[in-house]
């Protein structure tokens, strides 16, 4: 199961949380979509970062998607040309949210093999972001990989249909990444691990079916807040979204065991719940957005299993 089928299949249980709140979030979601198709990044404008998490919200939840809006939206980006990186990974993403059935919907036939996009073409511009120790950066011609990129990447191929080169020198880069704390950063120059980091390596290792040692979960549940969530980094003194979404993702892909913590994660979400439909990123976040609606579906998915 793809990266982003398994993210999917966790976020369609929040609904059991959420309960009649559930529309709230689907009509938060839809308020965010622009005239032009595209969904609100946080200063109003249209952004296929914020799409895509607009769009895998709606699909986890089985609302259908707005189609005739985002579809020419998203095609006229073409194969990436003027994308960076992580927009060339959100295109990737986009088209793939727009031919997956959901709901009652049937695949949508004028998408299947859009005129605009070439999965080959798109992949080739991905490449040009590889970097000489076999990873992917967001900066072209980077020296180095990070585990932001390299979680970016193969989700994009795999949204492509696609295999991805050399997945073992991927593996070996992600080696570079590891910290003496027995997790990962995000790139060389960092000496200690980091959450979201650290969630992205065990997640792409694990899709790469490579060995994880068991205690990464010791190091990502040594990052629970004492009010719930988790924390960025050992540094970090407040939770966020992010962290813990991504770190309750990576905790399950290990079956490890975190029911002692799901009160208190529970909790901790709950704090960030706005009654608009969405969630905050953080306490000190005054913003609401289709990336953190996202991620609380998704945090909540894997606290209800």
């Amino acid at each position: 199961m793809s990266l982003r089928l398994e993210m999917l299949q966790v976020a369609r249980l929040a609904p059991k949380t959420l309960g009649d709140s559930t529309q709230l979030v689907r009509d938060f979601i839809l308020r965010q979509q622009n005239a032009d198709g595209g969904f609100k990044d946080r200063s109003g404008q249209s952004d296929l970062y914020y799409t895509v998490f607009a769009l895998d919200a709606l699909i986890a939840l089985q609302a259908e998607l707005p189609v005739g809006l985002v579809g020419p939206f998203v095609q006229r980006f073409g194969t990436g040309e003027a994308l960076d990186f992580v927009h060339l990974c959100c295109l990737a993403r986009s088209w793939c949210a727009l031919r997956t059935p959901h709901s009652s919907q049937t695949p949508h036939s004028a998408l299947r093999t859009p005129h605009s996009l070439d999965p080959a073409a798109l992949a080739r511009r991905i490449e040009t972001f590889r970097t000489p120790d076999g990873g992917y950066n967001v900066i072209a011609q980077s020296k180095s990989g990070t585990a932001y990129a390299a979680f970016l990447a193969l989700g994009a191929y795999q949204d492509l249909g696609l295999a991805l080169p050399e997945p073992l020198k991927l593996v070996q880069s992600l080696k570079f990444l590891e910290t003496d704390d027995g997790a990962w950063a995000n790139d060389r120059n960092m000496k200690r691990g980091s959450t979201n980091a650290t969630a992205a390596a065990v997640t792409v290792l694990r899709q790469l079916n490579q060995p994880i040692n068991a205690s990464v979960a010791d190091w990502l549940l040594a990052r629970v807040h004492p009010e719930g969530g988790f924390r960025a980094s050992a540094d970090v003194p407040l939770p966020d979204l992010l962290s813990t979404a991504t770190a309750l993702h990576a905790l399950a892909g290990l079956q490890a065991p975190f029911q002692a913590i799901k009160e208190r994660c529970l909790d901790f979400i709950d704090t960030l719940w706005t009654n608009e439909g969405s969630f905050h990123g953080h306490w000190g976040d005054d913003f609401l957005d289709t990336e953190y609606t996202f991620y609380g579906l998704l945090a909540l998915g894997n606290l209800s299993v």
